[in-house]
């Protein structure tokens, strides 16, 4: 299956750390725009969280499954945080692609590489705080971190900031600074395959 010779819209993978204001952004764009974005639904060996429905959050998963989608070349990224693995597979894009909507993929840098080995050709983002200071002002007034989860979560972002910025990784790094400022941009690169979704429908 070629995932790269799929017609339609482009494929949009976002990355950043976590705090970065992701899920702020996502969140603006798909109620700006309903009905043009899809997300592929990421397969987990962890547990529901309660309200979490398994298809429409995550694929919950064993590990003997996931090892298996990961031999049987299903998954076009995976990683694992904490003890749980996380995957994307490809049908799962292939079901977003099929609607005729953008696909969002929200993945880790490493998924980003991983991706980068694929026909998938879909448009690189990622999104980044001003500073390492205000990342971790953002973080600890979710109050949602214990100290250590907090600390691993800075540390992953230090990584996530530096290896973002090599040259060729992403298409457009975005300094969510300024939100409005920040949706403006994530838009502005996002518009013309907005456009093909939308002229598909009318």
């Amino acid at each position: 299956m070629n995932l790269g010779q799929m017609s339609g819209p482009r494929p949009v993978v976002l990355s950043g750390p976590s705090g970065a204001g992701k899920s702020t952004l996502l969140k603006r764009l798909m109620k700006e725009y309903e009905g043009v974005f899809g997300f592929s639904v990421s397969h987990t060996t962890r547990n529901p969280r309660p309200g979490e429905e398994d298809g429409k959050d995550y694929h919950f998963v064993t590990r003997e499954k996931m090892q298996e989608a990961i031999d049987n070349n299903e998954l076009i990224e995976n990683a694992e945080f904490s003890g749980n693995m996380y995957g994307t597979s490809k049908s799962s894009i292939e079901d977003v692609q099929a609607q005729n909507l953008i696909c969002i993929l929200d993945v880790d840098i490493q998924g980003v590489r991983n991706i980068k080995e694929t026909d998938l050709n879909p448009i690189y983002i990622s999104i980044q705080p001003p500073s390492m200071e205000i990342l971790e002002q953002r973080l600890r007034d979710r109050k949602t971190e214990t100290e250590e989860s907090l600390q691993k979560r800075l540390e992953a972002a230090r990584i996530d900031m530096e290896l973002s910025k090599e040259e060729g990784v992403f298409d457009l790094v975005i300094i969510n600074d300024d939100l409005d400022e920040a949706y403006e941009k994530l838009k502005s690169v996002l518009i013309e395959e907005i456009q093909k979704v939308q002229d598909a429908k009318k």
